[in-house]
């Protein structure tokens, strides 16, 4: 953490600063309140340590000045005048703990551990908060399809270990939820999950926000930035469509990994930090090396153990379970008593192929809830495309075991897929085929 030392005496400021800084802390000193005020409104602090008097100051007077200044820093007040009034005052005035003087370096350490400690708990709750208001529904990890059933065994294994973990799987499989499952099986639980999106911002933007920026770094930069690194220190950084990461970001991750160290945008100071990485995406990282986007050497460290989520068209197994879920949480989100679906949309559902994955599944479950007038989601209370596709007339039906050639099977499967996808590249992921090979196809047939 970055803590202030505000003290009139300076060789009280410099012996608290070594004591600090040997537990590896950052810190600052201030003889009185205007500059510790200056201080304050030039850079970021955790704590501050504030002596109640100042050479004429009333410490108790700048503390309600500094807590306006940054209501997120926590004040620690310390003094030679030891009473239980003055604690009292203080506390009410705003400070979390009081130490009187002379103090030891073990009664400083005491006092940061139970900080950091309220601020793991503060920071928990948080995440539980947001997560419950996304209104989200519950995930369920058991699986009846096998190979994901693997995949879940080598993710619960590889979670008490340190290693990196690449989670890989079209959009929407669910490798932010894995991921996050991960860190809550891993001894880094405790501490944050702090989410990277790679492809969210452009190169300065997202280096500042990896590993932050001082004052001034670059325009715009009007205060400074610690970054999602040192959020995640000493827990899980998820580094979601790593395969979008700019070239030049690269080799600091690289560092990252390998060192433990990096530096923030504009400032030459090396710092530290044991982060646990998580990596996913949803790119062929392995082409993306060869035609030189991602390097090689970051590639083989991400890849220490390799997950690999399958589509929803390869678990339909599970597709049942999966669609039931996501009907009884907006049954009761949307206050309906609806039970089921009908073997028609049950049928419809597992015919479709899902380009979209289990997000897709959800909106289709929440559209049909919404639009279901009985007690069972009924194939009228699916998308158009699913009625169309699932369940063609007798007449469109494709007539397997005919004495039609293969290339005109392969012709009306083509057809049929390209009609059912919202895009060619969703098109050729179901096809197992090339983009490119499929645009081909496509122009042949006059499509």
């Amino acid at each position: 953490m970055r803590l202030l030392i505000i003290d009139d005496e300076a060789n009280i400021r410099k012996t608290t600063a070594v004591a600090l800084e040997g537990m590896g802390h950052e810190t600052l000193g201030a003889e009185n309140g205007a500059v510790a005020l200056k201080h304050i409104d030039d850079a970021h602090f955790d704590v501050a340590f504030l002596d109640l008097k100042l050479n004429g100051e009333s410490g108790l007077e700048l503390l309600p000045k500094l807590l306006k200044n940054n209501p997120k820093l926590d004040v620690v007040v310390f003094t030679a005048f030891a009473s239980i009034e003055n604690a009292v005052e203080a506390i009410r005035a705003g400070a979390v703990d009081y130490i009187s003087k002379p103090f030891t370096p073990e009664q400083i350490r005491q006092v940061l551990a139970k900080i950091i400690r309220r601020r793991k708990l503060e920071g928990r709750l948080a995440d539980l908060e947001s997560r419950l208001s996304t209104d989200s529904p519950t995930t369920d990890l058991t699986t009846s399809e096998p190979a994901v059933q693997k995949v879940f065994e080598i993710a619960f294994k590889a979670a008490g270990t340190p290693a990196t973990i690449m989670i890989l799987g079209e959009s929407g499989t669910g490798k932010t939820v894995l991921a996050r499952t991960i860190h809550e099986n891993s001894p880094q639980k405790e501490n944050a999950f702090v989410t990277v999106s790679c492809p969210s911002l452009s190169k300065e933007l997202l280096e500042s926000e990896l590993f932050g920026h001082v004052k001034g770094a670059f325009t715009g930069a009007l205060n400074e930035t610690w970054g999602k690194v040192s959020l995640a220190d000493g827990g899980t950084l998820f580094l979601d469509e790593i395969g979008d990461l700019p070239l030049e970001i690269q080799p600091k991750l690289l560092r990252l990994l390998q060192e433990r160290e990096y530096e923030r945008v504009g400032e030459a100071k090396t710092r530290q930090a044991e982060v646990r990485v998580v990596a996913a995406t949803n790119r062929n990282l392995e082409q993306a090396v060869q035609e030189g986007r991602f390097r090689e050497d970051l590639f083989y460290r991400l890849n220490v153990i390799s997950l690999r989520l399958p589509p929803l068209r390869e678990r339909l197994a599970d597709l049942p379970k999966v669609a039931n879920n996501y009907l009884r949480f907006f049954s009761k989100q949307c206050g309906k008593q609806i039970k089921g679906f009908t073997p028609a949309a049950e049928q419809a559902m597992q015919g479709y192929g899902w380009p979209g994955n289990l997000r897709e599944l959800r909106n289709v479950v929440e559209r049909a809830v919404i639009l279901a007038g009985g007690n069972q989601v009924d194939l009228a209370d699916l998308p158009e495309k699913m009625n169309q596709t699932c369940n063609p007339p007798e007449s469109k039906k494709l007539p397997t075991g005919t004495t039609m050639s293969l290339e005109e099977v392969e012709n009306e499967h083509l057809r049929r897929v390209i009609a059912q996808t919202g895009t060619m590249e969703e098109a050729a992921q179901i096809l197992g085929i090339d983009p490119a090979t499929l645009y081909r196809k496509r122009k042949k047939l006059g499509l």
